[in-house]
């Protein structure tokens, strides 16, 4: 259970770092944030394999540069139902999750390589 919490603050703090970085990516406070983590999380769980499913002929074609295009869809989905957190533009479609995915492994290899406590359970 915590570590899902974590998982989740995790995820709602690379949003706000990507609502800083990226000026195309929008998130108006940070429990739009979180609502919008566990969206994300939801969406990636039960939408994303359908889609990565669906277009694995063109992910083939592609060499794989396809899955951008998916994770983008995934990521404005996301927005479309998450109050406070809009995604606008081709360019924020398209490097919104890719900056999300690498802030958010570098907070959670920090939080869980760090020699706290609280990231040892």
């Amino acid at each position: 259970m915590l570590g899902y919490f974590l998982t989740l603050l995790g995820t709602a703090l690379s949003l706000l770092v990507v609502d800083i970085i990226f000026p195309g990516v929008n998130i108006a406070t940070f429990p739009a944030a979180l609502i919008a983590a566990v969206i994300i999380g939801l969406v990636n769980s039960f939408i994303k394999p359908i889609l990565s499913l669906l277009t694995l002929p063109l992910n083939l074609i592609t060499l794989g540069l396809f899955s951008l295009v998916v994770n983008g869809i995934c990521f404005w989905l996301a927005s479309l139902f998450a109050p406070g957190f809009t995604v606008s533009g081709p360019l924020a479609f398209i490097f919104g999750p890719l900056i999300l995915s690498f802030v958010s492994s570098f907070l959670m290899n920090y939080t869980l390589n760090s020699e706290t406590p609280v990231a040892k359970q």
